[in-house]
């Protein structure tokens, strides 16, 4: 019979296999952004894991954080049928996974809780608060009397655990607490906030929340004429493939963000197919990747 199939080209038809079993072999993925790398890695984890699986997979696009528009694209996912899977990494997302009515199959994709959440919420995120407080503590451990902070934006408007960890570095090394750099996601936030931190010489250490934003604070130092590693360390988050060709090549901190779409993916399969306990957890162990960007302040060089 193998065989047979095999000489045929028979392929699996996923909508009649949805009709004879009553379930929809489909999984709508709902974020905010498709092109920034933590996005666009985990959309790849989730739609490996999915093809795997024989389930087909679309992406709802949050255009906008407000509550009409997010109720709209929440409802469309919940026409197509099948699960749901919402990356919860800005206040759209946050939004989106609070309107899916209840009921329906839904994991959300979530920036590290401050406390781990109960059984009813199906959650997974990577440890941000502890790659946080590795770079910062590696930086620290190089004699940098302490680290600048350039944000990211968060999700809520709580303090982020990336900040969390950069901060809990600080306080355990008895160091300074400088304000945080509020910056957006990309190179031009990164570029102004480093132009800002730039004219200020008492800074040689600088901890950014993601690599592209460590790309313009790198272009703003060289532009001012300060070197890195000489003068300023730099370290990124996440380490996206420019990271380690960029001159010099970047400390960061590496998540595995396909990883967690994959993961994000088995929970909901899980819950489609009643094959599986709902658990929600942490999925990503961060790993420090030091390369040419950090290294002793210039007093210790």
């Amino acid at each position: 019979m193998l065989a047979a199939i095999e000489e045929l080209g028979f392929r699996r038809n996923t909508t009649a296999l949805a009709l004879a079993s009553g379930r929809s072999r489909a999984v709508t993925v709902l974020t905010a952004n498709t092109t920034h790398y933590g996005y666009a890695s985990i959309l790849q984890g989730i739609e490996e894991a999915a093809r795997a699986a024989s389930y087909a997979v679309g992406i709802g696009v949050l255009e906008s954080a407000e509550d009409a528009a997010v109720a709209a694209e929440v409802q469309r996912a919940a026409d197509a049928g099948g699960g749901i899977v919402v990356i919860a990494y800005d206040p759209a997302g946050v939004r989106a996974l609070g309107a899916v009515p209840a009921g329906l199959p839904v994991v959300g994709v979530v920036e590290t809780p401050a406390s781990p959440p109960g059984g009813d919420r199906p959650w997974v995120w990577t440890d941000d608060r502890e790659a946080a407080y590795q770079a910062t503590s590696h930086l620290l451990s190089l004699g940098h009397e302490t680290v600048h902070y350039v944000a990211i934006p968060s999700s809520t408007r709580r303090t982020s655990a990336r900040t969390s960890g950069w901060r809990q570095a600080l306080k355990e090394a008895g160091a300074p607490e400088p304000r945080p750099v509020q910056s957006s996601w990309g190179p031009a936030g990164g570029h102004t906030a480093g132009l800002k931190l730039a004219r200020d010489e008492s800074v040689t250490a600088i901890l950014c929340g993601n690599d592209d934003l460590a790309l313009g604070v790198l272009r703003a130092l060289h532009e001012t004429g300060r070197s890195v590693p000489g003068e300023v360390s730099v370290a990124g988050f996440d380490d996206a493939p420019h990271s380690a060709f960029l001159t010099p090549s970047l400390t960061t901190v590496r998540l595995d963000f396909t990883g967690l779409g994959r993961s994000a993916f088995a929970l909901l399969h899980g819950v489609l197919e009643e094959s599986a306990p709902v658990a929600p957890h942490p999925v990503s162990v961060p790993e420090l990747v030091v390369r040419e960007s950090s290294g002793p302040p210039p007093s210790d060089a």
